[in-house]
């Protein structure tokens, strides 16, 4: 016995349309647009607008990520407990889930009255744990429903850099454009952030998301959503063991921890790098662009790469390639910023690959799970990856923080300019910790995560004869 929703049955090798890819691509557009927002500019605003210290953004990140802990695995095993509905198994969760999403986002950055430092702190954790609430209550559904939209090896690749180009352009709206719109110079003569123009342009930004998800429930289709009835689901427990002895899922989730940590690092710190070390913030609109330009320059080529190489051979090679530019840019101490940004976009494109193909990883580290345990649990399964994540997130802003209250970084909500000891500082900081970071997820993606291309053709190929059996 198995029940089924209207569009279910037998999956097909080959089932996607342009229709689902793009739709698929704008729940991602719609994440980023929130959380591109949040790496650019959430820790600039506590310290240059409320006036909150480094060291109580430690414990905020800190505090936040724990109930993540908590809260990541309690929503994946919630979706896995679920029925399928009419509309799929993931997709009403995405679109219902972005409206507090929205109003989290709003909360955040909401123009607040003269209070004193700890009132700041206080709104900081009410609306960034909310946040990260909502953020896990979307972005967990919508990472599982890729291993629900087809099972073909190639179409989820596809799906993968969909994703990716998905993210670049909600990315973009927080990287590029906002920092050309949202800086202000003091009476002094500093660049400081505005507070009201921030908020102005985080408006804009809830309006497109509004319109993102909307299209994104309306465009994408589950297809393998069958779910049996006589089948014996394994513990919760159980599952986190199984998960935790799965050498491919966790190496993978590792370096996926170390790449989101130092993605949003270098968002949060490179944001400061170009304020203060090379006094041009509008610049910071630059640093996507070299990020992102090799994804793009690569996109076209990926797919032909990855079936003669291998996603686990390119990926690592990348990540060398990544903590080798970072190492350069150490040792050069570059005071020309254009020359720096000619370092991100050497370590952009090592990390292209990784970026383009990670989502296609996630879903062969759950078919290798199926493999070991016979059961396919996508929703627990993308939770504990989304909780790597989330402690890389937490270990970005901890260490961002952590890293500038180091270097001496003075905050305040007046204008600083800071000594050419601390600007020298973040310099270093840029540059040392990123090198230090690419190198090991290096070195995780090529000696521990044991999914190289004749590993997966394998695996595919005996799921394959276990599901017609």
């Amino acid at each position: 016995m198995s029940q089924k929703v209207k569009g279910a049955g037998k999956p097909s090798s080959k089932v996607l349309t342009p229709r689902n890819v793009i739709g698929y691509a704008l729940g991602d557009t719609g994440g980023v647009l929130a959380f591109g927002v949040i790496s650019a500019f959430l820790n600039m605003y506590y310290t240059d607008v409320l006036g909150i210290t480094t060291g109580k953004l430690v414990i905020l990140f800190l505090v936040a990520r724990i109930w993540d802990a908590v809260n990541d695995p309690m929503m994946g095993a919630f979706l896995d407990s679920r029925k399928p509905t009419r509309w799929g198994r993931f997709r009403p969760y995405i679109y219902f889930g972005s409206f507090p999403m929205i109003l989290s986002l709003i909360l955040c950055f909401l123009p607040l009255p003269a209070w004193k430092e700890n009132q700041y702190l206080v709104y900081a954790y009410i609306t960034y744990i909310f946040y990260g609430m909502a953020y896990t209550f979307v972005n967990i559904p919508y990472g599982s429903m890729a291993t629900v939209m087809t099972e073909d090896t190639g179409e989820r690749s596809v799906l993968s850099i969909a994703r990716t180009f998905g993210a670049g352009i909600g990315q973009a709206v927080g990287s590029v454009i906002l920092p050309l719109c949202v800086y202000e110079v003091a009476d002094n003569g500093a660049k400081v952030l505005s507070g009201s123009k921030l908020f102005t342009a985080v408006l804009f930004i809830a309006c497109a998301m509004l319109v993102v998800y909307f299209l994104n429930f309306r465009l994408t289709k589950e297809q393998n959503i069958e779910v049996k009835k006589e089948e014996k689901r394994d513990g919760l427990l159980k599952t986190f063991g199984s998960l935790f002895k799965n050498r491919a899922f966790l190496s993978l989730s590792l370096a996926s921890m170390i790449l989101i940590m130092a993605n949003m690092y270098g968002q949060t710190v490179n944001g400061y790098l170009f304020k203060n070390y090379f006094g041009t913030p509008k610049l910071q609109s630059m640093i996507m662009i070299a990020n992102y330009l090799p994804l793009v320059i690569l996109m076209p080529f990926t797919t032909k790469l990855i079936k003669k190489f291998g996603k686990k051979e390119l990926c690592s090679i990348g990540a060398y390639i990544a903590a080798a530019a970072y190492l350069a840019g150490l040792i050069v101490h570059t005071t020309n910023p254009y020359v720096f940004l000619v370092i991100l976009f050497a370590s952009g494109f090592g990390i292209a690959f990784f970026t383009l193909e990670v989502w296609a990883m996630v879903s062969d580290a759950i078919d290798y799970q199926e493999k070991l345990t016979g059961h396919r649990e996508e929703g627990t399964s993308y939770a504990v990856y989304s909780f790597f994540r989330k402690v890389g997130q937490t270990l970005a802003g901890v260490g961002a923080n952590a890293a500038l209250g180091f270097v001496g970084y003075q905050v305040g909500t007046t204008a600083i300019i800071q000594d050419a000891a601390v600007t020298n500082g973040i310099y270093v900081i840029a540059t040392l910790i990123p090198f230090i970071v690419y190198l090991v997820q290096g070195l995780l993606l090529h000696l521990a995560y044991p999914l190289s291309r004749d590993r997966v053709e394998e695996l595919h190929a005996e799921l394959a004869s276990r599901r017609a059996q």
